[in-house]
């Protein structure tokens, strides 16, 4: 239980006495954003709504999770964390032991949900509520291409919790995050040093069940030039 909280104890209280979960540990204010003036952004415009007073019908997963579902925030470089959710739903296992299945908005909606991360050698069940922060009604990190589905972005918020802050997750590797989704030990290629081999490696790992993503040199330009053939540095 990540920082002592009991999903289950939090969201019983909630229901017998009618209220919604907000969560002390990790609150809905500027300490859980950015406390190190990492980001660029105005805190003072941010107001954390609840999905159910950003839109009349939210849901936690509209047909399926998958990794078109979502687009990444304005303000927060966190491509790495997302490609790694990318791979994540690929495998409905692992997706089923990250996100448990037994939440939604609809059934005894308290305002509370639950993820579950590999930590320093074991699984931790982190508990947030579903306060979001949001600019003129957008969210301002991930949000999904769906307008009433919110899995991508609470499951962001309990990545952050566990980081410190959403500025703590700004810049990282892929391996990172799928070594918090699974547990699993990593193995990094460059494309340049790399064997001859590498496709059927790779075959094998998909055919393992195995997570996998990529990323892109900066090159000589700045971070983020899309090159002709589409591919974007640094990303």
């Amino acid at each position: 239980k990540f920082l002592d909280q009991d999903y289950q104890e939090l969201q019983k209280s909630c229901i017998t006495n009618k209220m919604r979960f907000v969560d002390d540990k990790f609150p809905p204010d500027s300490s859980s954003i950015d406390t190190q003036k990492k980001l660029k952004m105005d805190l003072d415009q941010i107001k954390w709504l609840r999905p159910s007073n950003i839109i009349s019908d939210p849901q936690l997963i509209v047909q399926g999770a998958s990794r078109f579902d979502y687009s990444q925030g304005s303000y927060l470089g966190n491509c790495w964390f997302l490609a790694s959710v990318g791979a994540l739903t690929f495998q409905k296992d692992i997706m089923d032991q990250v996100m448990p299945a037994d939440q939604s908005f609809a059934k005894d909606d308290a305002g509370i949900f639950h993820f579950r991360f590999w930590r320093f050698g074991k699984w931790i069940d982190v508990v947030i509520d579903d306060k979001l922060p949001t600019i003129k009604g957008k969210l301002i990190f991930v949000h999904s291409k769906t307008s009433n589905e919110f899995w991508p972005a609470l499951l962001e918020k309990a990545y952050a919790k566990v980081c410190g802050s959403y500025a703590d997750m700004h810049a990282g590797c892929v391996s990172e995050a799928l070594l918090d989704f699974t547990g699993g030990i990593h193995v990094y290629f460059k494309l340049k040093q790399t064997s001859t081999d590498l496709w059927s490696l790779m075959d094998r790992a998909a055919k393992a069940k195995a997570l996998m993503g990529c990323s892109t040199s900066r090159g000589d330009t700045s971070a983020n030039t899309v090159l002709p053939n589409g591919i974007v540095q640094g990303h």
